[in-house]
């Protein structure tokens, strides 16, 4: 029998398991609707249906092992409930569905629906499982030489300059890897490579397995779901930041900043959630505008920036790094979290997939990020919606 892609239900990143807390604590009733989008055009995935459902099949089964929650246990942030609940916790296909879209374009449909608590954890397997099935299948003799050789030219660029001494690169790379198997071969490269500029790892199995850092507190998702969840859509974005900071009491600190785009993300991140957070993470738009806008925000605040951090994670490579340190590395603490560049960089183009939410508790969520093409919403009255209360220019074709 063909090894299974997903092996563990620690295969995914931490943040997964950060907002999976809250949904529990604060959230636990929930309701969501993901949907899955290949923005390759020509790529046909449609051939994989049946195999891809079998891979989820098989991740419906795992359970949590016992030295998986006592790891979990054990990091400082994790409550105990939490893990108990995840003791008896299982993903349920009857909240997945994975269909051909029956228009001839080759796209899929993945509909992951259900309960918040439910579902979470769909997601980066699920892409990981998408990734792999497609790469073996029209990759079948990967070119392992060729990744090896970009991967010592990436290391050789950090570890070969003195100015980079200081630089710290996690790998973000779980749900768009080659392989499971190549993930793996990366971060043992890195470790023992790039040694002490290597921050550690999103994928908690291998934080574990390797001895690394897990690293991650919020995604996209968590915000989106708040605009269903709180007490009035204009304060979504506030309320998000204040649950997470009464769920974590300072402790994972980076709040994400591209939900409703740099300008609202300012107007909300006033003088107390400057000092409340360590910092914040780029995920669109330019990173260097960001940075410079983020550096004045702290300032007018009366917080020096340089006591705060600025990470980057949008689409990044190492020339970029090295970019982005140079620019900010004494104005402000910056680290860096790189994904496909590090675990598909084997000279095929990797898919750009994602699973968003969609809707939460029946009404629409989305997000409107500094990158319009990153948005992903099926109601365009609902994103219209959105710019009016979060004073967003318009831009057509936002909703893809």
């Amino acid at each position: 029998m063909q090894r299974m892609i997903i092996t563990s239900l620690l295969d995914t990143d931490l943040y997964k398991f950060t907002m999976m807390q809250v949904v529990l604590h604060h959230f636990p009733g929930a309701q969501v609707e993901y949907r899955f989008k290949c923005r390759n055009p020509g790529v046909d995935l449609t051939p994989y249906v049946d195999e891809i459902r079998e891979e989820i099949a098989w991740l419906c089964t795992l359970r949590f092992r016992e030295r998986e929650l006592d790891y979990l246990r054990g990091l400082r942030f994790i409550k105990s409930d939490f893990v108990d609940f995840l003791g008896l916790f299982q993903l349920n296909t009857k909240y997945i569905t994975v269909a051909p879209k029956g228009d001839g374009s080759g796209e899929i449909d993945i509909v992951i629906k259900g309960p918040w608590l439910h579902t979470i954890l769909f997601e980066i397997p699920v892409l990981a499982i998408v990734n792999e099935v497609y790469f073996r299948n029209t990759q079948p003799i990967p070119d392992y030489a060729e990744g090896r050789r970009r991967l010592q030219q990436k290391i050789a660029l950090i570890r070969n300059d003195p100015d980079m001494a200081g630089v710290r690169i996690a790998d973000y790379g779980t749900r768009r890897r080659f392989s499971r198997l190549w993930h793996d071969e990366v971060l043992l490269t890195l470790k023992e490579q790039l040694r002490e500029n290597l921050a550690g790892t999103s994928n908690v199995m291998y934080a574990m397995k390797h001895g690394l850092t897990p690293l991650g507190t919020m995604a996209h998702e968590y915000l989106q779901a708040c605009q269903a969840l709180g007490p009035r859509l204009r304060d979504s974005q506030t309320f998000a930041f204040e649950v997470w900071a009464k769920e974590y009491r300072g402790d994972l600190g980076i709040a994400l900043s591209d939900v409703y785009g740099l300008e609202a993300f300012l107007r909300d991140f006033d003088m107390y959630f400057c000092k409340l957070f360590d910092g914040a993470r780029h995920d669109s738009g330019d990173p260097i505008v960001w940075g410079e806008r983020l550096i004045e925000h702290y300032r007018k605040n009366r917080v020096d920036p340089r006591t705060k951090t600025l990470v980057f994670s949008d689409a990044l490579d190492f020339p970029r790094v090295a970019e982005l340190y140079r620019r900010f590395k004494d104005r402000a603490i910056v680290a860096f979290g790189v994904g496909t560049n590090l675990t598909n960089d084997l000279g095929y183009t990797p898919l750009q997939i994602v699973i968003k939410m969609v809707r939460c508790n029946g009404q629409p969520v989305a997000k409107l990020s500094d990158t319009p093409e990153k948005n992903m919403c099926e109601d365009e009255a609902y994103l219209a919606y959105l710019r009016q209360v979060f004073e967003i220019p318009g831009a057509s074709g936002a909703g893809r």
